[in-house]
């Protein structure tokens, strides 16, 4: 059974995106001086990757984190001292600056496929 829409339901769609596009435009836009009072600019999602940060045994490793302004995914403590984190460009190179950061490394995948070369 083959049904027609009307000239109304064919355009229900392009009317839906029209409202979306609409509303996304309307959505306030940061302003360079919000930026500027963060210690470190947050980046866009995209342009964050996760990080593994060691720090020195005498250093708290959450109060690091709040330094640059990242929000710690796990806080480690025993084996590891630092945190895991998602971080910005701009907040690994304030990192690699603060006293008592040990190393700043990107968190890479692991996998069990594949050979050993």
């Amino acid at each position: 059974m083959r049904i027609l829409l009307s000239r109304a339901g064919r355009a229900l769609p392009v009317v839906a995106a029209a409202a979306a596009l609409a509303a996304v435009t309307a959505l306030p836009v940061a302003t360079a001086t919000a930026a500027a009072a963060s210690p470190v600019a947050r980046a866009a999602v995209g342009d964050e990757a996760p990080y593994i940060v060691t720090v020195h045994k005498d250093a708290d490793p959450a109060t690091v984190a709040r330094m640059v302004g990242a929000s710690p995914d796990y806080v480690y403590r025993t084996a590891l001292h630092g945190f895991s984190a998602r971080l910005s460009p701009g907040q690994v190179a304030a990192l690699h600056v603060i006293p008592g950061v040990e190393s700043v490394q990107e968190d890479g995948g692991v996998s069990s496929f594949g050979t050993a070369d």
